[in-house]
């Protein structure tokens, strides 16, 4: 259960616009991504939500890791995007390696501002 858990909520992203409604963009990325800072990709879904014209609206999707998982919500309406970063510690610390990714995801939406939590989880008592 040890783990770390990261939290990001972005506002005002000045990243391509498409970029936030692309879900296959989107999938590839979350999934280059966490296989680029050494976590195990083990499976992933992604939806594309739809507005009431039936145009492409945000995104919603997760990336299942053997360590634990990406979440990420897209709001390009309003130039949002929510990212969930949680890692397990259990036979290494995959602390840094969390760390890292969430940094390059940020960076790639280059938004205008950041909230950022980070909470560790599941510390055993002896």
């Amino acid at each position: 259960m040890n783990g770390l858990h990261l939290l990001a909520d972005l506002h005002g992203c000045s990243c391509r616009p498409e970029f936030l409604l692309a879900v296959a963009e989107l999938e590839a990325y979350c999934v280059g991504i966490c296989q680029r800072h050494g976590l195990t990709v083990m499976g992933r879904f992604f939806h594309q939500f739809a507005d009431p014209r039936g145009r492409a609206a945000g995104v919603t999707g997760a990336v299942v890791l053997a360590e634990s998982h990406l979440a990420i919500h897209t709001w390009p309406e309003i130039a949002a995007v929510t990212l969930d970063v949680y890692v397990c510690n259990v036979n290494a610390d995959n602390s840094g390696k969390a760390r890292s990714l969430l940094a390059e995801a940020v960076a790639a939406f280059a938004p205008a501002r950041v909230e950022q939590r980070e909470v560790e989880r599941g510390r055993l008592r002896p």
